[in-house]
């Protein structure tokens, strides 16, 4: 059985160029964010419709694996996958919730032990348990589902957990709050690796908000707004078509027909994060969409997505993304083209 699932492996692992993404599932995995990293990373093609990521769900012993619902999953590649990966994502497990020292069995710590140097690892949701006693989140910066917060920084005090984000990306780990934060993260590495055009494909394809800032809050408080009284999408929707010159929260509240402190709040409630934050994310997004897309000098690009001058461009994209303008259309433009 081992040989034939690693020959299983080896054919799915084909040297094609492709990146190849392995999904490490335990007993009592949940569904939804196992299927997530299959149909996010499984939608990405290239201009020319080619794929750009093979996925394989593979497991400590290979077999039949429970999920907490009323099926069960059956995973034909062992941990030898996890030596050909170039991402490993662990998603969350029922079996994260309930008792447990912290200790991992053997075979699944094995089976992380076969990650190769330098792959990307990431965590869906209580996933991140795993990593943290693996001690591959050891002086990292790392969240989990906001229920989760007691017990994860009892049991893992050297991990610094942020448990009031969706997702963090602390060199080369990952981590993500919960189900949709998954989502969340799958896209934000799609489009780290293939650039805005590939993700918003995706998310398109999806049907998902191309976008969700990391930084943005797991959970809201108070209730959320009535939709048919409070919603700010008239002003998301002016600010997205009036990008291109400066805009003052004062113009955003008027077309709400409120005042700006009562924006401010409402804003907050159904978006997670300021007006401000947000207005510049979505600078960043049509900066890159025009570097990815067009040939626009990098100063016509800057004052296309509002930020004035190349110099401003320049800081907030080095600031989002770690690269400056010139070397994200080096990076991405053949891709998004």
């Amino acid at each position: 059985m081992d040989n034939m699932c690693e020959d299983r492996a080896m054919t799915v692992f084909a040297r094609d160029g492709r990146h190849r993404v392995a999904v490490l599932v335990r007993d009592g995995v949940l569904p939804f964010e196992l299927s997530t990293v299959h149909r996010l990373f499984g939608q990405a093609r290239s201009a020319g419709g080619v794929a750009l990521y093979e996925v394989v769900t593979c497991a400590p012993v290979p077999g039949e694996i429970r999920t907490d619902a009323d099926f069960t999953v059956s995973v034909a590649h062992g941990p030898e996958a996890l030596a050909e990966a170039d991402t490993v994502v662990v998603p969350g497990s029922e079996a994260d919730h309930g008792p447990w020292d912290g200790a991992l069995d053997p075979p699944l710590a094995a089976a992380l032990a076969r990650i190769r140097p330098g792959a990307r690892i990431a965590s869906i949701c209580t996933g991140s348990f795993v990593l943290a006693a693996a001690g591959l989140l050891a002086g990292k910066r790392a969240t989990a589902h906001w229920r989760s917060s007691a017990r994860a920084r009892e049991r893992f005090p050297d991990v610094a957990f942020d448990l009031d984000v969706l997702y963090t990306d602390d060199g080369g780990v990952l981590t993500s709050a919960g189900a949709a934060s998954g989502i969340d993260l799958c896209l934000h590495m799609i489009r780290t690796d293939h650039g805005a055009a590939v993700a918003d494909d995706v998310a398109r394809g999806t049907v998902v908000p191309p976008h969700r800032e990391g930084g943005q809050a797991q959970y809201v408080k108070r209730p959320m707004p009535d939709q048919r009284t409070s919603s700010t999408s008239r002003a998301r929707g002016w600010a997205l078509a009036n990008l291109h010159r400066p805009v003052t929260l004062r113009e955003l509240a008027a077309q709400e027909s409120t005042s700006t402190r009562t924006f401010t709040r409402r804003f907050r409630d159904e978006i997670g994060t300021s007006p401000g934050r947000w207005l510049v994310h979505q600078r960043v997004e049509r900066a890159c969409a025009l570097l990815e897309r067009t040939d626009l000098p990098v100063e016509e690009v800057a004052a296309a997505a509002g930020f004035g001058t190349a110099g401003s461009l320049r800081l907030h994209l080095q600031a989002e993304l770690g690269l400056s303008p010139t070397a994200y259309r080096a990076a991405f433009r053949d891709r998004g083209r």
